[in-house]
């Protein structure tokens, strides 16, 4: 009986963390982009700089499915680095942005007054800075280096988690909930565990896969333009640029990172959607 109850218990908690067919959908169609990524250097093999100048924007073969770029290279080895960088350095982020954000937020919300105003001063001093402007003067200093991306982002990203969390914080702490652990003995920290927690993660859940999916968009807005990582690196917005000149000839080619893109960004947001009321 305990083995069946403990198994109905795990059933349960899966279908809350599955949701809606749509939120299914996007944890499989991620799920499927992840293998692919991992896959593909397992099963194919072969390195992203490695150049066949006999073999310039071929089409798919058995040998090379997704083709080869206008350098010879395999699109598949490309496309399969591209999205263990892009996503990885998206979830990096949103997961460097989630932890002083919710905590700061708890922080400032809880105790208010004095702290709360140094909070919010150092948010709006951050935001005072544009984030493009802040990616770009850190990939001057940094150019074609992976840190100069991840931190700008991760600056900036932060704050969203920090002002969600300071709003609900504010509310929960004045709830008869709160109250009540508080005049019962209980301290902050149980009072966090219990009450606030519950509350802020589902949202910061849903902030985070919105976050990496913009994340994911930024990085690649930014390959696009030449800012960010540098060739040979597999990117996907910088393979876009290298590939655009060749649209006319290879059309399929071209469109592969733009379709890795849209369904990296397409997954994350299924995933963030809402249940129905």
């Amino acid at each position: 009986m305990t083995a069946i109850a403990s198994t109905d218990g795990f059933g349960l908690r899966l279908g809350a963390l599955l949701g809606t067919p749509g939120r299914r959908l996007g944890f499989a169609l991620l799920a499927a982009i992840v293998a692919f990524a991992w896959l593909v250097p397992l099963l194919h093999g072969g390195d992203i700089a490695s150049q066949n100048l006999m073999r310039t924007l071929a089409a798919p073969t058995a040998a090379e499915p997704f083709g080869t770029d206008h350098l010879g290279r395999s699109m598949i080895v490309r496309l399969a680095a591209a999205v263990r960088l892009s996503l990885g350095l998206a979830l990096l982020s949103v997961a460097t942005a989630v932890v002083p954000g919710v905590a700061v937020g708890i922080l400032g919300g809880w105790y208010g007054g004095a702290v709360d105003r140094v909070f919010v001063t150092i948010a709006d001093s951050v935001l005072a800075l544009p984030g493009l402007l802040l990616v770009l003067i850190l990939s001057a200093i940094a150019p074609g280096n992976f840190w100069a991306l991840y931190v700008g982002i991760s600056l900036v990203m932060w704050i969203e988690y920090y002002r969600v969390v300071r709003a609900y914080t504010q509310t929960i702490a004045r709830s008869p909930e709160i109250q009540s652990s508080r005049l019962l003995g209980f301290g902050m920290g149980y009072c966090v565990r219990r009450h606030i927690l519950p509350e802020v993660l589902p949202v910061v859940a849903t902030m985070g896969a919105f976050g990496a999916a913009g994340a994911i968009m930024a990085i690649s807005a930014l390959g696009f333009v030449n800012i960010g990582v540098r060739p040979p690196t597999a990117e996907l917005g910088l393979m876009m640029t290298e590939l655009f000149p060749y649209f006319d000839e290879a059309p399929l080619i071209m469109l592969q990172p733009i379709g890795v893109v849209f369904l990296l960004v397409l997954s994350l947001n299924l995933i963030a959607g809402s249940d129905p009321k």
